[in-house]
């Protein structure tokens, strides 16, 4: 407003002032409400939140490790065995390096027969190329006039073709390695100089998904039967669209699922959840614990983070004590497990105690605050930040501490996160899926490597398997 209907507004009396002030006031209460989520907002990066490190930017955050320091100096302990490079024991080829004169007096030994050798071993590659290999189907005309050619071997079905060697090698670039077509193409040229079309690296691709319906269809079976699993999600885009990719995961097994959605509808899609009667851990994201079919665990690395961010942006103390609580008990756990199963009564008495004391010091410092009845708005007040973590730790304190109760369950959700980090890696590459199709095909052959890698299985021979019409099996729980 202008200083003229500033003064025009004085002159009508103490009512009208105030009627301003009320007026102004309406305006600026939403304003700071909105710049205080703003700066929240910025105050947020990835050692503090969800986020990840690549939304961190160019200012990168000081590092604070939530790990203790080990006093151990860096690289290989006193008395670790190390590794090298190991002697053949049968080598490929020898090459025998001659004597010809005595280094001392220069004698001729041309004709003496060695009394000894001395090895040296190089480890290189051959020299790369494509082998091709000619099928001839005989042709033979009989006394009746009918020509009978012989059968060709299964596979082998056009006039031109790769082999299942190629196949998989492709399939292995693409969907473990990540590389994009085109610089799949000048691998291939560059090795072997003869690059396919993308169409044809495309084609590959389907048949190693094909080929692994029914492998998928066991990995998840055994993923239902699983005494233990992890749950996780991220976003990522097909056909520009935001849609998610979802995992389920154990030590040694693994499958993916991309769908539209994030929640329940997307969870019964995969079938896997529905079904399943053992131990989920996973994020304190609403959508798992409508599955009340089975037990939960929360990921108590997400919770570090968020009360690592409390402490810093808003200084509450009460953060930092559950922080230093929770690491507590992952260490006393850590130190138990190798002489029992779980803690004893005094010990798990005792943490739950302070974990109370701690959660009643968090509510006091954020108590709250009545609808104002006053205002046209419905429903409770929105709550901080602070005040949803709470109510999370109080009203999920047994899965906040299932590590306590069972050594089986882990501290946090660590192998659903890594299982699905590679998704990113993808991502970052490629941007986007073309096609659901393509998102697909990733989802099942990225599966079935994560699952034979964790198994101990050569990746590449894993892959060649299912071209070869016999898809190695991994051991299924």
């Amino acid at each position: 407003m202008k200083r003229e209907e500033i003064l025009e507004v004085y002159e009508k009396g103490p009512e009208a002032v105030v009627e301003l002030v009320e007026s102004l006031w309406e305006i600026i209460l939403p304003l700071e409400a909105r710049v205080k989520s703003l700066e929240d907002l910025l105050a947020q990066n990835s050692r503090n939140s969800s986020r990840p490190p690549s939304s961190d930017g160019y200012e990168k955050p000081q590092p604070k490790s939530q790990r203790k320091v080990s006093g151990k100096k860096p690289g290989g302990q006193k008395g670790h065995p190390g590794h090298t490079l190991k002697k053949a024991a049968e080598p490929d080829h020898t090459l025998v390096h001659s004597v010809g004169t005595c280094e001392k007096c220069h004698q001729c030994l041309e004709g003496k027969t060695a009394v000894g050798h001395d090895s040296r071993q190089v480890f290189d590659l051959p020299p790369m190329k494509l082998e091709v290999t000619e099928h001839q189907a005989e042709k033979k005309l009989c006394d009746c006039g009918h020509v009978t050619r012989a059968a060709f071997p299964e596979g082998v079905t056009q006039p031109t073709q790769y082999g299942p060697g190629v196949k998989s090698l492709e399939v292995y670039l693409s969907q473990y390695q990540l590389l994009p077509f085109e610089r799949i193409q000048e691998l291939f040229m560059d090795l072997f100089g003869h690059p396919p079309s993308q169409g044809t690296l495309v084609n590959m691709n389907e048949a190693c998904y094909e080929g692994l319906d029914s492998m998928e269809e066991a990995i998840k079976e055994a993923l239902v039967h699983a005494g233990r699993a992890h749950f996780d999600e991220t976003g990522f885009r097909i056909e520009g669209e935001r849609q998610w990719l979802h995992v389920a995961s154990t030590e040694t097994l693994t499958c993916y699922a991309s769908h539209a959605k994030r929640g329940t509808k997307a969870m019964d899609s995969m079938d896997i959840l529905p079904r399943f009667k053992g131990r989920a851990v996973h994020d304190h994201w609403d959508s798992y614990f409508h599955y009340e079919n089975c037990a939960h665990a929360l990921c108590n690395d997400h919770h570090l983070r968020e009360l690592t961010y409390i402490h810093e942006r808003f200084d509450q103390e009460w953060a930092q004590e559950m922080k230093a609580l929770l690491l507590d008990a992952k260490a006393l756990v850590e130190e138990r497990k190798e002489v029992t199963t779980s803690l004893n009564t005094e010990d798990t008495r005792r943490i739950e105690d302070a974990y109370q004391n701690i959660l009643l010091k968090g509510f006091e410092a954020n108590p709250e605050i009545p609808r104002d009845l006053t205002t046209k708005k419905r429903g409770p007040k929105k709550r901080t930040k602070p005040q949803n973590l709470l109510r999370r730790l109080s009203r999920r304190r047994e899965e906040t501490l299932a590590f306590i109760y069972d050594f089986n369950i882990p501290f946090g959700n660590n192998q659903g996160e890594r299982d699905i980090r590679m998704m990113k890696v993808k991502q970052k590459i490629s941007g986007t899926f073309r096609s659901e199709k393509g998102a697909k095909i990733f989802c099942r052959i990225r599966g079935y490597i994560s699952t034979m890698k964790k198994q101990g299985q050569n990746v590449l021979e894993a892959i060649k398997s299912v071209f070869d019409g016999t898809p190695l099996v991994p051991a299924l729980e």
